[in-house]
């Protein structure tokens, strides 16, 4: 049996598999049968204790049966779901570890075990979804602190008593009976921890580096057998020079050549199917994760748990581009490695448009340092949202970010005395130039908002050359804590998966004023 890792998918090969889980708490389980978006088609979708099958997809005594050829034809994947059980006493810390086993034709193929860190009662332990004619296991492990109900609506699944609003919405389906009832109680006041645009985007990231990651070392395995094969033709020099030695290099090379064929014809097979996904859910995701050709962009804004920053791709390997994204509120801030800030303009338009795209239901304030004038082209378009004119002397620079810090540590008293509620706005500092013209206080400042600044919802974005190796410490240490992204080409990224060398081609904002206006929109 296969212990599986967070993100690790392997094949499927069995008719029908078999969902079961334990834990120390006491556990109902669940399964959402969900369509690209990963949003049900219907509330039959949903099978629970109250309803418990729909096609190919059964509820059983301990566990969720999946009969894979029924499942419908329309059908993405099959999420298979714990959550605390309502009728057993609460348990302190949530649901504490639990183990998700998956079994095929009755033999178990696949464990996860999940340890949630953040008091989660719900749980999405498993994917069985459709990878071309075939159906692939994934172990996702996501958590839902607000529970069943938060899950469920991330999920098109509209639970009793949910905002008005939400019921005329496309892609949700209303749930009734006990459970909602037990739901509704459980979301009042929840975030909406997850969206899955970034999730799926990811996905299939993982998917091209491990297709990637085979198609190398498919070649290295070759490269070395020809060296070895020819090697061996030669080492003899009474028949290095005879019909059956050049008969032998010529074999050699052809089982070469049918070995790199082969693992490049599966490899075109996968980018094609990969780029046939990413088509299709760019139809449908929202503007910050779509490119900048989507309809998305022409529609009114949706929510996003990320932002796009450009394209990864390798030339080696073929035509497959795969959209590189980050969440949001960045868990790390961004640093754009330049010299130029100017130069780099462009991206940050680009990265900025995003941002802005990611919570329409929220307030978003941003503030910029730009010592340069670097952005004045196209800064009027944001006057809207601008927390006070762009900083171009230095000597503004410490009152500004002074003010974030004691909005941040403000909200962290609040935490700490159990009176803090969730920041209503969505804040973003760009700090260009940097270090030049910043005092040393001002690091320790912006190091103090990266500690901090998720209680405000800030994220956090530097222009300038990379200063990890700094000999002023408070600014490598900030520079080290940074997402870095490359503006020089040649400069590759590692996947997390396989480390395969990526090439990053950054987005960039069109320099059409009107096009600018349709991407820097600020509602």
């Amino acid at each position: 049996m296969i212990q599986l890792q967070a993100g690790q998918n392997i094949p499927l090969t069995g008719e029908v598999v078999r969902f079961s889980a334990k834990a120390e708490a006491a556990l109902d389980v669940s399964a959402l049968v969900v369509a690209e978006n990963l949003k049900v088609f219907s509330s039959d979708d949903f099978v629970f204790y109250n309803q418990p099958a729909t096609a190919g997809v059964a509820l059983a005594a301990d566990g969720v049966t999946i009969t894979l050829t029924e499942v419908r034809a329309d059908a993405k994947a099959v999420l298979l779901v714990v959550s605390a059980d309502p009728a057993a006493p609460a348990r302190a810390g949530g649901l504490g570890p639990v183990t998700a086993t998956l079994s095929e034709n009755d033999s178990a193929t696949a464990e996860f075990a999940i340890t949630p860190s953040s008091g989660e009662t719900a749980l999405i332990c498993l994917e069985v979804y459709r990878r071309g004619p075939a159906w692939k296991l994934r172990a996702v492990g996501q958590g839902y602190a607000g529970g069943l109900a938060v899950l469920l609506t991330a999920h098109g699944v509209e639970v009793d008593g949910a905002a008005p609003e939400q019921a005329d919405q496309p892609g949700t389906h209303t749930m009734s009976g006990p459970l909602a009832g037990d739901a509704q109680i459980a979301a009042a006041g929840a975030p909406l921890e997850v969206g899955h645009g970034l999730e799926r985007l990811w996905m299939v990231f993982e998917d091209a580096a491990r297709s990637a990651a085979a198609l190398v070392s498919a070649r290295e395995y070759a490269a070395k057998r020809l060296d070895h094969e020819l090697s061996l033709a030669v080492s003899d020099p009474a028949t290095r020079n005879t019909p059956a030695a050049e008969q032998a290099r010529s074999a050699a090379q052809q089982r070469h050549d049918e070995l790199v064929d082969t693992a490049e014809r599966n490899h075109q097979r996968d980018a094609e199917q990969l780029m046939g996904e990413l088509a299709a859910a760019d139809r449908v995701l929202p503007p910050a994760l779509a490119s900048w050709d989507s309809p998305a962009w022409d529609k009114p804004s949706a929510p996003s748990d990320g932002i796009r920053l450009g394209e990864l791709y390798a030339l080696d390997r073929g035509s497959l581009r795969i959209p590189y994204c980050v969440p949001v509120p960045l868990n790390r801030p961004l640093w754009i490695d330049a010299e130029s800030t100017r130069a780099v303009a462009p991206v940050v338009g680009a990265l900025l448009a995003r941002l802005l795209a990611t919570a329409p239901q929220r307030r978003t304030l941003v503030d910029i340092i730009d010592l340069t004038d670097a952005f004045g082209g196209f800064t009027g378009l944001l006057a809207p949202v601008l927390n006070g004119p762009p900083i171009t002397d230095h000597a503004d620079i410490s009152a500004r970010l002074q003010a974030l810090v004691d909005a941040a540590e403000l909200a962290e008293l609040a935490y700490t005395s159990g009176a803090f509620t969730p920041p209503s706005e969505h804040r973003v500092l760009l700090a260009a130039d940097f270090p030049h013209g910043y005092q040393s206080s001002d690091a320790q400042r912006i190091g103090a908002l990266i500690t901090r600044g998720e209680l405000i919802g800030l994220s956090i974005v530097i222009v300038g050359a990379n200063e990890s190796d700094s000999a002023d410490t408070t600014v490598a240490m900030l520079s080290q804590s940074c997402r870095h992204l490359p503006t020089i080409g040649g400069t590759p990224l590692f996947d997390p998966w396989t480390g395969s060398a990526w090439q990053l081609d950054l987005d960039l904002l069109p320099h059409e004023p009107e096009r600018q206006a349709r991407f820097l929109r600020t509602r």
